[in-house]
C-alpha cells in the first residue's frame, strides 16, 4: 500500500475518534476530564501530521515517526487515565474544578499539571462499550493509528527502494 494512502486513513481515523469524542460530549452530555482533553490532542496532533503528510507528499518516514510519538503520548496518557479508573475509591486524587474554570482560573503550571497527571475526575467511569471504558477504547485506538504509521513508516522505505532500484535501471 502506498505511504500516501496510509497517511489518509490515519487522518480519516483521527477524524473520526475526533467525532466520537465530539459526539459523546455534546449530544450524550459526557463533558471530558483533563486527561480526556490531553488524549484529544494527541490524536488531533496525529491525524494533523498525518494529513501534512498527504498533502505534502514527501519525507513520510518524518512523519510517520511524528504520527507514531504523537500516538504513544496519547497512549500513555489512556493508560495513566485507566489507572486512576483501577484504583481503589479511597486512593483516587482529589476531584478539581472543570476544565473549563482550570482554563480561566488557574495558572498554566497548574492546568498542566492537572492535564498530564490527571485529577479525581478522571477516575470516573461515566460511559463503556462492552466494559471498556471511553480511555481503554483510546489506547485500542492510538494503538491502531500507531500500526498504521508503523506500516507507513515501512511501506515508505519499501517506496523509497523501489524507485531507487527503478533509478538505477534507467541509468
Amino acid at each position: 500500500m502506498r505511504p500516501r494512502l496510509v497517511a489518509a486513513t490515519i487522518a480519516i481515523a483521527a477524524a473520526a475518534m475526533m467525532g466520537i469524542a465530539f459526539y459523546l460530549q455534546y449530544e450524550l452530555g459526557l463533558e471530558p476530564c483533563p486527561l480526556c482533553m490531553t488524549q484529544r490532542i494527541c490524536v488531533s496532533l496525529a491525524g494533523a501530521i498525518a494529513l501534512l503528510a498527504v498533502l505534502h507528499d514527501r519525507a513520510y518516514r518524518v512523519y510517520a515517526v511524528a504520527t507514531g510519538l504523537a500516538c504513544v503520548a496519547g497512549g500513555g496518557f489512556a493508560i495513566r487515565q485507566l489507572y486512576l479508573q483501577g484504583l481503589p475509591p479511597d486512593q483516587v486524587p482529589a476531584c478539581g474544578p472543570d476544565l473549563t474554570y482550570m482554563l480561566e482560573a488557574f495558572p498554566m503550571a497548574d492546568l498542566l499539571q492537572a492535564m498530564l497527571a490527571g485529577t479525581g475526575n478522571c477516575a470516573a467511569v461515566d460511559w463503556s462499550l462492552f466494559g471498556i471504558s471511553i480511555a481503554g477504547w483510546v489506547l485500542i485506538g492510538v494503538t491502531g493509528l500507531a500500526a498504521l504509521a508503523t506500516w507507513q513508516f515501512v511501506s515508505a522505505g519499501h517506496t523509497l527502494a523501489s524507485s531507487n532500484a527503478i533509478g538505477e535501471l534507467e541509468r
